[in-house]
């Protein structure tokens, strides 16, 4: 089974790539950036362990590969 990675860790890795906390509620904390005229929105969630399924979730909300999220964390 892969890693889990924690929610702060994606957070900090999506950060990186230029993405900004917009708001939180709770344990969701939104996030958005402009890339290339295109936004994208992030609902990442603040949990000690993310599950795979909400993982590819952020992958597909953001637009990038779990790869470049990887360089970043």
């Amino acid at each position: 089974m892969p890693k889990l990675h924690s929610g702060k860790k994606i957070v900090k890795a999506l950060k990186r790539i230029g993405f900004e906390t917009v708001s939180q509620k709770g344990s969701q904390i939104k996030m958005r950036r402009i890339f290339k005229g295109n936004v994208y929105t992030v609902i990442a969630p603040d949990h000690k362990e993310v599950a795979l399924g909400t993982f590819q979730s952020v992958l597909k909300q953001a637009g990038i590969t779990k790869e470049e999220l990887e360089e970043n964390i």
